[in-house]
């Protein structure tokens, strides 16, 4: 007979451990399973070691202008290899750090590829079969491969890079986040086709380290998700950094040649050019891992290359449920873990309300940071929104000038008739832990009136929040 588990999570990334913990908490005798490594895309590659790699070059910068804090630093240079070790040690030790933390919470753990077999039914738990894996070796403790039972089974298994036809990355010339992580020497020339979170990051990470960069974006705007005014402000400090951007451009056949690559790029008028570096980035954005599951055979509803479920991770088929990337959009860490708790949560019974997306910040770590929350001001008014928009520069802000960092914009928008927060965006130093009071407010309902009573402490940034709001009503003190 299988072990049996009230929960079985496959796939071990934000949303599948913080599930498997957060079962365990509760009571649930509980399992995951991954094949590869605890913590996932993002701890292993991709949100934890891109940030080592983007505060190396933050660092870089600074000490390239220490001039301009009345410092000098002399022959500054940096080693490839050097930086790449630090990056992924930060996410080893974050992974064991995993491993602590299930094991802790008694959460077994189970090594291999995870199949569904036979869905829960009734009283009868469903059927996971996981064959073993070459992938990685298993951490200590581990269970083997082999059958096991639960009563409820959480999809948590993620997403892996879009591939483009004709545009496959090789691992040599043209990369994906995986390659562009662990560089063996720093190109000096780097396409990046694609302008998202991804996109951006490793465009300003290469730039900073001397590469040139072009960006190639499809559509008429770099980061697309964001407030237009935000994204303008951002395309004018990378296009002063010396990053190359086309926008409403397309990238119809690569080329490769020894030690380069050479894309053909169609722009909107219908016109082409060639373009040629050392590297190419693909960053189109990710699909979800659907398959080899045994979603199909159980009937699973998937659209559009995701599982679709209720918003409280539960699919069409009873004790099967879907979590993280694979259950969609904002693919992003924070809404996987959140969505992992009120699943678990709404298997034991508790009161639990489908997560509004409309609430979930997002940033990047580029140089300037963005980050946002909410609609944009175009969205606010697409929707039937009367709106007011209120702003506050960087330059106004005496931290900001204190940090050398004058440049940058809060953005707020309200509802003119209620005073609902409706969203904010900004570019800029440290938006992306800036950006969290505002979730807070719309999170507690907080209206105009609130956020211009709060006393905000000074000097900090923290305080353009609050002057971006007075601007709203026509109440700005210090612009």
């Amino acid at each position: 007979m299988p072990d049996t588990y009230d929960i079985l999570v496959i796939g071990a990334g934000p949303g599948g451990y913080v599930a498997a913990i957060r079962a365990a908490q509760l009571g649930f005798k509980t399992a995951v399973i991954d094949r590869e490594h605890l913590g996932g895309i993002c701890l292993n590659w991709g949100c934890i070691p891109t940030k080592a790699l983007l505060r190396t070059a933050e660092i870089y910068h600074y000490m390239q202008h220490a001039g301009d804090y009345g410092l000098s630093a002399e022959k500054v240079g940096y080693d490839t290899a050097a930086i790449v070790k630090r990056s992924r040690g930060v996410s080893a030790r974050l992974n064991g750090g995993v491993g602590m933390l299930l094991k802790k919470n008694k959460v077994d753990v189970i090594w291999g590829e995870g199949t569904i077999e036979a869905a829960p039914k009734g009283d009868q738990p469903g059927t996971v079969t996981v064959k073993e894996t070459t992938r990685a070796p298993a951490p200590k403790g581990a269970l083997a491969a082999g059958s096991y039972a639960a009563r409820h089974i959480i999809v948590a298994t993620g997403a892996r890079p879009r591939a483009i036809p004709g545009i496959e990355p090789d691992k040599k010339q043209i990369w994906t986040y995986y390659e562009a992580m662990v560089p063996e020497t720093m190109p000096k020339s780097l396409l990046v086709m694609g302008s998202g979170a991804i996109g951006i990051e490793f465009a300003s990470f290469y730039r900073t380290m001397g590469a040139e960069v072009t960006v190639i974006e499809l559509l008429p705007q770099i980061l697309p998700v964001e407030d237009a005014e935000i994204a303008g402000l951002a395309r004018k400090r990378f296009e002063k950094q010396g990053i190359k951007i086309l926008t409403g451009a397309k990238v119809t056949k690569v080329q490769k040649a020894e030690g380069s690559v050479t894309a053909t790029i169609e722009t909107g008028d219908g016109k082409t050019q060639e373009l040629s570096a050392e590297k190419l980035i693909s960053a189109v954005g990710v699909v979800g891992n659907i398959e080899g599951i045994g979603l199909d055979r159980l009937g699973v509803t998937i659209e559009r290359g995701i599982v679709v479920t209720d918003g409280l991770g539960r699919t069409n088929v009873p004790g099967v449920y879907a979590i993280g990337d694979v259950a969609g959009p904002p693919m992003l860490a924070h809404k996987a873990e959140h969505e992992g708790v009120l699943c678990v949560e709404t298997i034991k019974g508790l009161h639990t309300h489908a997560m509004d997306k409309a609430k979930i910040p997002g940033c990047t770590y580029c140089q300037p940071q963005i980050a946002s929350v909410g609609l944009t001001e175009a969205k606010a008014k697409e929707l039937g929104f009367s709106v007011k928009v209120g702003r506050f520069p960087f330059a106004g802000n005496g931290k900001a000038i204190a940090l050398g960092e004058p440049d940058g914009l809060v953005k707020t928008i309200f509802d003119a008739n209620t005073g609902q927060l409706l969203g904010a965006h900004m570019v800029g130093a440290e938006v992306t832990e800036l950006i969290q009071g505002y979730v807070v407010a719309m999170n507690l309902e907080t209206t105009e009136e609130d956020l211009m009573h709060t006393v905000f402490p000074h000097p900090t940034l923290s305080e353009m929040m609050h002057e971006s709001v007075l601007d709203a009503y026509g109440r700005v003190i210090h612009s």
